[in-house]
């Protein structure tokens, strides 16, 4: 393989956890070295990929991605699901196993990770199921399934309702010490709700989710946890009160991560005011003070990672009244694009953006933080993070178009993507 050269770029390192001017050079699909910006010399046989002075980053990796197979290739593939991942320069996901069947086998992770590979664009880590068919009843062969390679456990988009069974659960996941990940909102107070309560919902009438959904079941399983000792990661975490939980909780040393999601730091309720399904998500849009309190934890190290909650429905599956369409839109494309938006606004520096979309991700699923380390497998992003685009439902890569952030103007673009050296992604001039 001829080798590559990455010249005219700023590299964002995260063992050192700053971007500075530079080159990278990579042969046979692992990163060779670095040298400083204006170094001479060019090795023999390599091209030359002129950055325009662009960032290159490590691959992005998501840590929440549902697709559609197996079992709902109708919404997406892994094919499909492969292509939009490179167009958000992620070039490794992590897959949740709510599908059907679901990821309650070793074989099927096994499977997965198979599949991925053979994609040649994207690696996929699954996430095993932490009970049985995701149905929050029999525990999964959790033991089994980590040595298969699940990273990590979760029933996806359901919590575990009933108290024993989550310590029973956690307590047996501390024993092989495996991470378990839990959709953070209480089944009973969310059943039937559509939109988060308040004065909006009250006047849309549609059935409210209490936000307090989010505080009380973390707050539980934040003492199970403590009694466990047991290693928990809540996903897309929305609400203030919520982050202010687990705020403390790392306070007291305890193994508590989290993610949260770009539309909850990016949207809030008020998209849905025109009953628009694109914007109906689980767990909903919030407050606009929430989306501040999302947007504070960020930048005060609260939340671990930002994850894409890449949802795929069919536009049949949205084309519904409000309170009857399916809940959960699209993100990979837009996850760079959109976390970008916070650098822009002064919320939160490059560094600490790239940090919860590369390394923090990466570690939190056992993945080397130092990603650009020589002999790493070079999967990289380059990304202009000033290009202007506009978000457009139904030109989006991949099968599924249903995005929140349709008509959005967004600046920060992916120009290419490389996974194990080989270009997988590359952004038409507009």
């Amino acid at each position: 393989m001829t080798g590559l050269l990455f010249e005219n770029i700023r590299i964002f390192d995260p063992a050192a956890g700053q971007v500075a001017p530079g080159r990278l050079l990579i042969r046979d699909g692992l990163i060779v070295g670095r040298d400083s910006a204006g170094a001479e010399g060019k090795p023999e046989d390599v091209d030359i990929i002129d950055g325009d002075g662009g960032i290159l980053s490590p691959g992005l990796v998501d840590m929440r991605v549902a697709i559609g197979e197996p079992g709902f290739e109708y919404r997406e593939t892994i094919a499909s699901c492969a292509r939009a991942a490179a167009a958000g320069g992620v070039t490794t996901i992590a897959v949740l196993p709510n599908s059907r069947p679901a990821i309650d086998e070793p074989s099927l992770v096994r499977l997965l990770r198979t599949r991925g590979d053979e994609t040649g664009i994207v690696s996929i880590l699954p996430y095993g199921a932490l009970t049985k068919g995701c149905d929050g009843e029999e525990m999964a062969e959790i033991a089994m399934l980590r040595e298969a390679g699940a990273v990590a456990f979760t029933d996806g988009n359901r919590a575990i309702a009933d108290t024993k069974r989550m310590r029973l659960l956690l307590s047996y996941a501390h024993g092989v010490d495996a991470m378990v990940v839990q959709h953070p909102e209480d089944p009973s107070l969310a059943r039937g709700g559509c939109a988060s309560a308040g004065a909006l919902a009250t006047r849309l009438g549609l059935p409210q989710i209490p936000a307090a959904a989010e505080a009380i079941l973390i707050a539980r399983d934040i003492r199970l946890a403590e009694m466990t000792g047991a290693r928990l990661h809540f996903g897309h975490v929305s609400t203030a009160e919520g982050l202010e939980l687990i705020r403390h909780a790392k306070a007291r040393g305890l193994k508590i991560t989290c993610d949260t999601a770009p539309p909850y730091f990016a949207l809030n309720e008020q998209e849905i005011t025109d009953f628009r399904t694109y914007a109906k998500l689980s767990p909903p849009l919030r407050s606009e003070t929430d989306r501040v309190a999302v947007c504070a934890a960020l930048a005060d190290g609260t939340i671990d990672a930002v994850a894409s909650d890449h949802t795929p429905w069919d536009a049949d599956d949205k084309r519904l009244p409000f309170a009857q369409a399916a809940a959960g839109g699209t993100g990979l494309a837009t996850l760079l694009s959109v976390t970008l938006e916070r650098v822009h606004e002064g919320d939160i520096p490059l560094e600490q953006a790239l940090h919860l979309l590369t390394d923090g991700p990466a570690r939190l699923l056992g993945l080397s933080g130092d990603r650009l380390a020589t002999g790493a497998s070079a999967d990289l992003c380059l990304f202009d993070p000033d290009l202007v685009w506009t978000v457009t439902s139904g030109q989006l890569p991949g099968r599924a178009q249903n995005t929140p952030f349709d008509g959005r103007l967004l600046r920060g673009a992916v120009i290419g993507t490389w996974k194990n050296g080989a270009r997988v992604f590359e952004r038409s001039p507009s």
